[in-house]
C-alpha cells in the first residue's frame, strides 16, 4: 500500500558568506535567501520523488537553521536533565508517524533527517512500531528502513555523519580559539553595532552614535541644550531610557531594525569590541586587531557607571537595607516589602527566600542608623574611614592592574604561537582576571566617594540624613558586611528587640 498521507521533512543549516558575495547584504537577509533557495530545492526534489513513487504528500515540515548535531541541555519529562538535539520539526514528524496522522516519510538525505544516533533510533522505533513498517525514502537513496540491512546501513552512515560533524566542530572551535588569541574577529553571525560584517571595519556613522552614547552616560556630551544640560546630573549622566527615546525620535537605525530600548543602548556601548578588546565565550582574552571606537579607559568608565546604575536600580527604594539583612533561617537576603502592617524587610518567598523571617522596616532602620552614627562618632573609626575615602585611586593599584593586563597580552601571544596549550592559557588567565577584577573594583568603588561626602560634612548626623538610600546602604556596608536577623522571640511581646540584629563578621 503506497502512502497517501506522507510527510516531507526538510532541513537546512546556514553557511558562511562566499568570497566576493555582496558585502552590503546583511546576515539576516542572506540567511533568508539561503533558506528560501535551499528549502525550495529540497521540497522540489522531494515532491518529484513522491510523484515517481506514487506517494501523496500531505504535510511539509521545514526546519529553518536547525542543527541535527548540536545538543543542548534540556529538562526531560521525569525532571532530569540531559543533552539532546532540539528539533521541534523532527519531533512533530515522529509524533505524526506514531499517531497514524502520516503514513510515510520523505527527506532529501539521511543527514537531513539525523546526525545524532539517538534521533535515528527514535525514528527506527517509530518505523518498526507498525506492521508492515512505515515506509521511509530519501532523494539520494541514503535513507531506507525497509529491512534490517537498511537499518544497519543507516546506523553506520549516521555514525559516520556524526563523526564528521564532531571533527568539524573540533576544528571550528580550535580556529575560534586561535582567532581569539590573535585578537582577530570571529566571523559569522550578526555584525556588531559599529562594525562592518566583512573585515570588522568601523562604520563611522554608528561609531559616532557609540561615542555619543558614552558621552551621555558619562555626563559630558556637548550635544545637550543648556536646559537639558542643567537637568542632567554629571555624576550619574543621562538615563538609558532617555537616550533610547532620543535615538528613536531621530530615527537612528539599529543593526536589526528593532527599536532602541534601554537594554539595546546598554548592550552596544558595553561590548568589549568597541574598546578594541577581543572577547571569547563572554570573557576578554586580550587586545583586538581593530582600533577601538571608544578609548579603553573611557569605556571602562562607562562600564563602571552602568554597573553602578544597575546596582542603584536595586537600591533606589526607600528600603535602603535591602541586601544588608540576611535571614538566619535560610541565609537568603531580606528585601524591602509592603506588608499588611506597613513596610517591612522580608525573606521573600517569591524571590527564593523561606518566607519565615520579617522585621518592620521603621524599627530596623532606626536601629541601624543609631549604630552607624554611634560608630561614626568614634575617632578611631573616623580615622579608618577617612583613610579608605582618601585611597580611592592609588598608584600601586594602577601599577598592579597595568602589570596584570600586560601579562594577559604576553600569555595570549604565547598561546597564539603554541608555546602553551589552551588549558594552560585558560588556567593562568582565570587567576590573573581575578586580580584584575579586584583592582578595578577598588578603582571604581562607589563607597569611597560616598564616605568622603559624609565625612566632609560639618555635622555627621546631618550629612547622614542628606544621603540617598543608595548611599546610606554603601556607608553601612563600608562599616559592616551586613546583619543577620534572628527570629522574633514572642515571649518578649511585640516590641522590637535590637538583639535580633547580629553583625556579620568580615
Amino acid at each position: 500500500m503506497k502512502p497517501q498521507r506522507a510527510v516531507l521533512l526538510l532541513r537546512i543549516s546556514y553557511r558562511k558568506a562566499d568570497e566576493g558575495e555582496d558585502e552590503q547584504v546583511d546576515d539576516s537577509t542572506r540567511r533568508r535567501r539561503e533558506f528560501s533557495k535551499g528549502i525550495g530545492r529540497q521540497e522540489e526534489d522531494g515532491r518529484a520523488l513522491a510523484e515517481r513513487l506514487g506517494w501523496t504528500v500531505v504535510k511539509v515540515i521545514p526546519e529553518d537553521d536547525t542543527s541535527a548535531f548540536k545538543r543542548r541541555k534540556i529538562k526531560l519529562p521525569d525532571g532530569s536533565t540531559a543533552l539532546r538535539t532540539v528539533r521541534p520539526g523532527f519531533r512533530a514528524a515522529l509524533d505524526g508517524l506514531a499517531s497514524g496522522e502520516y503514513d510515510g516519510l520523505i527527506a532529501d538525505d539521511l543527514d537531513r533527517v539525523a546526525r545524532d544516533p539517538r534521533d535515528l533510533e527514535d525514528l527506527i522505533d517509530v518505523v518498526e512500531s507498525r506492521r508492515p513498517r512505515i515506509p521511509v525514502e530519501s532523494v539520494t537513496g541514503s535513507l531506507r528502513l525497509a529491512n534490517d540491512a537498511d537499518i544497519t546501513m543507516a546506523r553506520i552512515m549516521c555514525a559516520v555523519a556524526n563523526k564528521s560533524s564532531r571533527d568539524t566542530a573540533r576544528r571550528v572551535t580550535r580556529k575560534h580559539e586561535e582567532l581569539a588569541a590573535e585578537g582577530k574577529p570571529p566571523g559569522g553571525g550578526y555584525r556588531g553595532y559599529g562594525f562592518s560584517a566583512i573585515g570588522h571595519e568601523p562604520v563611522e556613522e554608528e561609531a559616532k552614535i557609540l561615542r555619543e552614547i558614552a558621552a551621555r552616560i558619562l555626563g559630558d556630551w556637548d550635544g545637550w541644550t543648556p536646559e537639558q544640560r542643567a537637568a542632567i546630573d554629571p555624576t550619574t549622566g543621562e538615563s538609558l531610557n532617555s537616550i533610547a527615546a532620543d535615538l528613536e525620535r531621530r530615527k537612528v537605525p539599529t543593526v536589526t531594525g528593532a527599536p532602541w530600548r534601554d537594554r539595546s543602548v546598554r548592550s552596544v556601548v558595553s561590548k568589549p569590541s568597541v574598546a578594541g578588546l577581543r572577547e571569547y565565550r563572554r570573557e576578554i582574552v586580550g587586545e583586538a586587531v581593530w582600533e577601538a571606537i571608544i578609548p579603553r579607559e573611557r569605556w571602562e568608565q562607562v562600564r563602571a557607571r552602568l554597573a553602578g546604575r544597575h546596582r542603584a536600580v536595586d537600591l533606589t527604594l526607600k528600603r535602603w537595607l535591602t541586601g544588608v539583612l540576611r535571614c538566619s533561617n535560610c541565609g537568603h537576603m531580606l528585601m524591602g516589602w509592603q506588608g499588611n502592617n506597613g513596610p517591612r524587610y522580608w525573606c521573600a518567598k517569591p524571590h527564593g527566600g523561606c518566607g519565615k523571617m520579617a522585621v518592620k522596616a521603621a524599627f530596623v532602620e532606626d536601629e541601624v542608623k543609631r549604630q552607624v552614627l554611634e560608630l561614626l562618632g568614634q575617632p578611631l573609626v573616623l580615622q579608618r574611614l577617612r583613610t579608605v575615602a582618601d585611597t580611592e585611586v592609588t598608584d600601586d593599584v594602577r601599577a598592579e592592574l597595568a602589570a596584570d593586563e600586560d601579562q594577559l597580552k604576553v600569555m595570549a601571544g604565547m598561546f597564539a604561537r603554541r608555546e602553551i596549550t589552551f588549558a594552560e592559557y585558560r588556567e593562568g588567565r582565570v587567576i590573573i582576571e581575578k586580580r584584575i577584577k579586584e583592582s578595578r573594583a577598588l578603582l571604581t568603588s562607589r563607597a569611597p566617594r560616598v564616605l568622603r561626602r559624609l565625612l566632609d560634612a560639618e555635622d555627621v548626623a546631618a550629612g547622614w540624613s542628606a544621603l540617598t538610600p543608595v548611599d546610606k546602604r554603601e556607608v553601612v556596608l563600608a562599616l559592616v558586611p551586613g546583619y543577620e536577623v534572628l527570629p522574633h522571640d514572642r515571649s518578649r511581646g511585640n516590641k522590637f528587640d535590637p538583639g535580633r540584629l547580629v553583625p556579620i563578621e568580615a
